[in-house]
């Protein structure tokens, strides 16, 4: 089988988040009450935006926890980070746009100086 997956990707990184764009797309209908994804949805976009701010600010603290720490510290960011990126995710399905969208603006950006990216904003 030949890799179509373009230089610089992982292919186990896009299964993944493939596989998690698909069980949002799943749950987002759900009843409330079976699905955590679902009660987000229908609890609405402030909520959801909540979420992310929270796991934002928690993913924060873990970093300056993880500064100088050792493996439990380093972990705990790893989690942190990856509940950031869930409610992330949460948050483009409740908007009706996908990870993809995020994943082509950054693969556009390389070879771009962030310093002339950013004024170009």
């Amino acid at each position: 089988m030949t890799n179509t997956a373009p230089p610089n990707t992982s292919p186990a990184t896009d299964t993944v988040l493939e596989t998690l764009a698909d069980v949002l797309k799943q749950r987002r209908h759900a009843a409330p009450e079976d699905s955590y994804v679902a009660s987000l949805h229908h609890k609405g976009l402030n909520k959801i935006l909540e979420k992310v701010g929270e796991e934002a600010t928690e993913t924060l603290l873990a970093a300056k926890d993880a500064d100088g720490g050792d493996e439990t510290k380093h972990q705990a960011l790893i989690a942190e980070t990856a509940d950031l990126w869930f409610h992330t995710l949460v948050m483009l399905s409740h908007l009706g746009m996908d990870h993809q969208d995020v994943l082509d603006e950054l693969a556009r950006r390389f070879g771009v100086s962030g310093h002339d990216e950013k004024a170009a904003r």
